[in-house]
């Protein structure tokens, strides 16, 4: 079985945000590595979920290229940042850069729409929710860590009860992406 190779701005876009998802996996890890290292178990076991999800996320991407027989190849990540000073460091990047995701999500359904690929733009709809909410608890997190000062237990406790809330309300397909 060959597949196709199919010239479209969505699916070439669509290609690349895998290759941003796997590097923001990858930051999320280095991450909850430094929450890690600095004995904050609760920040990194979200940053480690998160990770995993933005995972899934380009696995969702890549099953849905190859069932478009489209073809696809799995890039190299790029560069992540894992040497922070203070707390509020990690979760300023972790908010950045689901602004930037939410960016590109925007402009795949945006360019799905111009190139009249309304099954690509039906598909990317689910990651536009999705970065909602990515964006929201990212600026909540945030929040929390500029008000709790130096407390960095009140900020563990506020991410355990989330993280346990967040938990029963996510709306990732299950079947997708081969779940760890």
């Amino acid at each position: 079985m060959t597949t196709t190779e199919i010239h479209s701005r969505f699916h070439d876009l669509l290609r690349a945000q895998v290759g941003h998802e796997f590097t923001a996996s990858q930051q999320y890890i280095a991450i909850a590595v430094w929450f890690d290292t600095n004995d904050l178990p609760q920040l990194a076991r979200r940053f480690y979920a998160q990770a995993n999800e933005e995972r899934s996320h380009a696995m969702m991407m890549i099953q849905y290229l190859i069932d478009k027989d489209v073809k696809v190849a799995v890039p190299g990540v790029g560069d992540v940042i894992s040497e922070f000073v203070k707390i509020a460091e990690p979760v300023e990047l972790a908010l950045a850069q689901e602004k930037i995701v939410t960016e590109q999500i925007t402009d795949l359904a945006r360019t799905a729409r111009e190139d009249g690929d309304y099954i690509g733009e039906q598909f990317i709809q689910w990651f536009l929710s999705e970065q909602v909410e990515e964006v929201a608890s990212m600026r909540s997190l945030l929040n929390i860590v500029h008000r709790a000062g130096g407390q960095l237990f009140d900020v563990e406790e506020y991410v355990a009860r989330e993280t346990s809330a967040r938990v029963n309300r996510t709306t990732n397909p299950p079947k997708e992406a081969g779940a760890l």
